[in-house]
């Protein structure tokens, strides 16, 4: 008996769009990540990308619970003796907060090479204009 390896096609990757107004950040990062990874198709398999590609908008009216806009924090480090820098979500998301979308969703996929092409399948947009029109883009709704 053989491992059955499905043909990953490559031109028949779909486009998605999500818009993230009003969407928690968990469950919005759950299913961008599912969708990137290929898990809503039956020729998933664990070690190809078989994933679509995904355009999130309106990253900067995504929803954290509870506490979380004032509480959680976002470190860098520079490398340097005391280089460590914190932000909360209200910084990040006065400035950068295509971030806030990114960074959960590269915590929900794999560690290595494949990981890193399935990030670049990502695009996310603070407005609610994206330049991938000419790819015809099915609209997702965010999930509950």
């Amino acid at each position: 008996m053989k491992t059955y390896l499905p043909k990953v096609d490559m031109d028949g990757r779909k486009w998605h769009v999500i818009d993230a107004n009003g969407a928690v950040l968990g469950r919005l990062a759950v299913q961008v990540a599912d969708i990137l990874r290929g898990k809503n198709k039956p020729i998933y398999t664990p070690h190809l990308d078989a994933g679509d590609f995904v355009v999130v908008i309106n990253a900067d009216k995504v929803v954290l619970t509870g506490k979380k806009e004032t509480a959680k924090k976002y470190m860098s480090y520079s490398g340097w003796k005391g280089g460590e820098h914190y932000r909360t979500v209200e910084g990040v998301r006065a400035t950068q907060p295509e971030k806030l979308i990114t960074h959960a969703v590269k915590g929900m996929i794999p560690k290595n090479r494949l990981g890193r092409v399935l990030m670049t399948k990502l695009k996310v947009y603070r407005g609610d204009k994206h330049p991938h029109a000419a790819q015809n883009p099915t609209t997702l709704a965010p999930a509950k």
